[in-house]
This record gives C-alpha cells, sequence and structure tokens, in this order.
C-alpha cells in the first residue's frame, strides 16, 4: 500500500468495505468534515477552542 494516500485507501478499501456491510453512504457516513475553525487544546478532561486569527 506504499504511494496510496489516505484519500486513495478510503476509496480503495474501506468505503466499498462499509458499503458492503449495508451502511448507506448519503444517510450513515460524512467524510472530511470540519469540526471547528481553530486548534481545540486539551487539558486533564477539559477543552478549549482557539480562533484562527486573521492577519
Amino acid at each position: 500500500m506504499k504511494g496510496l494516500s489516505e484519500r486513495d485507501i478510503c476509496t480503495k478499501y474501506i468505503t466499498p468495505a462499509i458499503t458492503n456491510a449495508g451502511w448507506d453512504i448519503h444517510t450513515q457516513i460524512r467524510e472530511e468534515v470540519t469540526l471547528t475553525n481553530g486548534r481545540i487544546i486539551v487539558r486533564g478532561k477539559k477543552g478549549i477552542e482557539r480562533k484562527i486569527q486573521a492577519s
């Protein structure tokens, strides 16, 4: 599998496996979803979000 990107591996192996297992790709799977606009810093059991500053 050398030379394959993360996206190539998902497309070639992972997505077909989960669709063959009965998952609906349009309603049950989300890919490349942005969760936050900045970094998440975790200390202990608490997390804070640091916003990206515009330059």
